[in-house]
């Protein structure tokens, strides 16, 4: 038997990988909810990005980052084109003006609120092809997975 034919012994089954599966299951997940989110101008950047300046307080773009789980300058491409659009507004921070503080626009949070049921019926979509316990599983095992990972990603 040659060294090719005992490589391919054991060949790499593509369709069965963990990381196949998990992208394949992420990209279907993005794609319903990127369609879901067209008609309002919205992306999932976008999207992340309402939740963080809106819902979770993050008023800083490295904070934003953080959040969202994107480096830099991917965060500084969608909050230039979500200013131009009118959804947030840029200020320069209080007591220190070379720091940037990120606010909704009433357009914003209008778009946030108007996203929100999508973002809910997406997931739930998704969720109820699963027993409660299997969700848990699921979130606990992921997170297993992602442990001591760097987790900024220029494109989400």
């Amino acid at each position: 038997m040659s060294q090719d034919q005992k490589n391919c012994a054991q060949p790499y089954r593509l369709h069965r990988s963990i990381g196949y599966q998990l992208s394949l299951t992420a990209r279907l997940q993005e794609r319903r909810f990127e369609e879901a989110l067209r008609p309002l101008g919205l992306t999932r950047i976008t999207w992340c990005v309402l939740l963080a300046a809106g819902v979770e307080g993050h008023e800083q773009p490295s904070e934003i980052a953080g959040f969202v789980g994107i480096d830099r300058t991917a965060t500084s491409r969608a909050l230039r084109q979500m200013e131009a659009s009118g959804m947030i507004c840029r200020s320069c921070g209080k007591g220190d003006r070379r720091t940037t503080r990120v606010r909704l626009t009433a357009k914003g949070w209008q778009l946030l609120e108007q996203a929100a049921p999508l973002a809910r019926a997406n997931a739930a979509r998704f969720t109820a092809k699963l027993t409660a316990q299997e969700v848990t599983d699921l979130h606990q095992l992921l997170e297993r997975l992602q442990a001591g990972e760097d987790t900024a990603l220029r494109h989400l």
